[in-house]
């Protein structure tokens, strides 16, 4: 069976095309170019190199979030475009859960997080691959969470520089953190978790955002003034 897998929820840009058990083509990179622009010419450049046309493609596999708004929507988009155009199965994996996908095997609590501002960020907590949770919430409060686990933690996502001190002086010993090489998203290894999962309804896929937009914010905090 051939797969393409898609995730552009977050800076990194990462695609990959998978026969069976082998993975044929991939990509991934952590280069500042707008997903709209460079993800179906990335695709693109992987069925080439690949040798394959797009009616050999089976069933897609999707980030859907969270992460950033737009490229979220991008990768979603394109995935339920391509699957209904070529009417194959679509399948939508948390974004956070590809990226903890990176470290199958330490004994311990994985966590992936990605930046969120002003103190958040969306936090994927995982023991021996099973979500414990997954969420929008300030960093002080993962900490602490992490902290209770009384686990080793081992972070991942390239969004961990940012919060690296912090996480090390909150947690001390109990802390590691994944090479570079594993902090970016990697579509191979988000098709062997569609893999276990079931399809989606192509019109059914949305991103998950795990919070409301700021214009959402805003909106309801206006309601709220004039007492809606």
């Amino acid at each position: 069976m051939i797969w393409l897998g898609i995730d552009t929820s977050h800076t990194p840009l990462a695609v990959a095309i998978v026969k069976d058990e082998q993975v044929l083509a991939s990509i991934q990179s952590s280069m500042k170019i707008t997903h709209s622009i460079g993800t179906m010419p990335a695709i693109e450049e992987l069925m080439e190199k690949a040798n394959i046309k797009p009616n050999e493609i089976e069933a897609i596999a999707v980030a859907k979030g969270p992460g950033s708004y737009t490229g979220v929507r991008i990768g979603v988009t394109i995935g339920k475009t391509l699957a209904w155009t070529l009417k194959v199965p679509i399948y939508s994996v948390s974004s956070l859960h590809v990226l903890a996908g990176n470290a199958p095997y330490f004994q311990g609590v994985v966590c992936s997080i990605m930046d969120a501002r002003r103190g958040n960020v969306f936090a994927g907590i995982y023991t021996n691959g099973e979500v414990v949770k997954e969420a929008h919430m300030s960093l002080v409060d993962l900490l602490t969470t992490l902290d209770n686990l009384e686990q080793p933690v081992l972070f991942v996502g390239m969004d961990v520089t940012i919060h690296w001190e912090h996480i090390k002086e909150v947690l001390g010993d109990k802390v590691q953190r994944v090479n570079a090489a594993f902090d970016l998203p990697n579509a191979a290894v988000l098709i062997e978790m569609a893999k276990k999962m079931e399809p989606d309804e192509v019109h059914t896929v949305v991103p998950e955002y795990l919070r409301i937009t700021e214009a959402e914010a805003n909106w309801m905090k206006e309601q709220k003034k004039n007492g809606n």
